[in-house]
């Protein structure tokens, strides 16, 4: 049987295994899956979306914020904040990236969008 695929403006977006092609239908490689991508002549694999975490635990933040050499700064920021984000520092099972507080102390670190999610892409990992 062959893999017949739809291609609308360049992304396979239907595939078919059938006998012979349906209309408006292309053969492809048993592989190619709608998300392809086909520039007229070769089918690419899509680039993978990163899937950037909402959270991570206690320990892969803490964990991160030593790899990036932050940890110091960080701590002392928080001891210059009220007991409330104190005690949450010290007692979170996880981090939140969207927490109010969280995104003032990357604020405060100076951070754009871009290096928060890279954080927490490399936290999520550890």
């Amino acid at each position: 049987m062959s893999n017949f695929v739809l291609v609308e403006n360049g992304i396979v977006v239907q595939s078919e295994r059938t006998g012979a092609a349906p209309e408006g239908f292309i053969e492809a490689d048993d592989a190619v899956c709608p998300g392809f991508l086909f520039d007229g002549e070769v089918f690419t694999s899509p680039v993978p979306v990163p899937v950037i975490p909402d959270r991570v635990s206690a320990r892969q933040f803490k964990l991160q914020l030593l790899a990036a050499g932050l940890l110091a700064e960080v701590e002392a920021w928080i001891a210059g904040q009220g007991p409330a984000i104190q005690i949450a520092y010290d007692n979170s099972g996880s981090f939140v990236r969207t927490d109010p507080t969280m995104q003032a102390g990357f604020a405060a670190l100076g951070f754009s969008g871009a290096q928060v999610d890279a954080f927490f892409t490399a936290a999520s990992v550890l």
